[in-house]
């Protein structure tokens, strides 16, 4: 390691008063949640442009499950869980868009092996944002998978524009409710189906799937 790089890890790194352990869910063999244990490990420290986060919420998605069962995250063990929000404990060097104490939430590393079923978490901090005040954790913790996805879809993919009508299938499900919300931010009439009504979520009319046939 050189001198720069040293002091890149070293000297500007600011952090709270944190224990050096902390308890993590772990996985030695792939299977159902009977594999799952929480173990003690060391708690990570953050390199450049990156920040330490206190978890508060995990969430879990379908793809939790998946690299648990199928792998792919190379060897075991290895620790699932990208979904996260909580607050920064600490920084790395190089880090101006957060400071300890603010509270974050986001999808670090994916699909690399990010470990959020932990007490502290680091990540890169462009993959974090800031908490809404009014979202809590629990929230915030559910948002980062599915609201990419939406978001992506619409308009990273589609480019949703004012005045377009979208059609939103399964608009009452965790990427479809947030999809309705963002095509109509962006000005989009959005028709949506769901066997359970989802108004609030602010669409401009309705197909309730188990009554309405859509065509292909």
């Amino acid at each position: 390691m050189t001198d720069v790089e040293h002091a890149l890890l070293t000297s500007s790194r600011h952090q709270f008063d944190i224990d050096e352990h902390m308890r993590r869910v772990m996985q030695s063999k792939l299977g159902g949640p009977d594999v799952l244990e929480v173990v003690e490990v060391e708690v990570p420290q953050p390199g450049p442009t990156e920040v330490l986060v206190e978890v508060k919420a995990a969430g879990v998605n379908p793809v939790d499950w998946k690299m648990r069962t199928g792998g792919g995250l190379g060897d075991l063990p290895f620790s699932v869980g990208w979904d996260v929000s909580g607050a920064v404990a600490a920084v790395g060097a190089g880090v101006t868009r957060f400071s300890p104490g603010v509270e974050v939430f986001g999808m670090p590393r994916f699909p690399a092996e990010a470990g959020a079923y932990a007490e502290f978490v680091t990540a890169p901090s462009r993959h974090l944002a800031l908490k809404p005040p009014g979202m809590s954790h629990l929230q915030a913790a559910g948002l980062p998978l599915a609201g990419l996805t939406a978001w992506q879809a619409l308009v990273t993919v589609a480019w949703v524009a004012a005045g377009e009508r979208v059609l939103i299938p399964a608009a009452a499900g965790g990427v479809g409710h947030l999809a309705v919300q963002i095509a109509k931010a962006h000005g989009a009439y959005v028709i949506a189906t769901a066997r359970a009504c989802c108004e609030s979520a602010g669409h401009s009319h309705s197909l309730m799937a188990a009554t309405s046939t859509v065509a292909s």
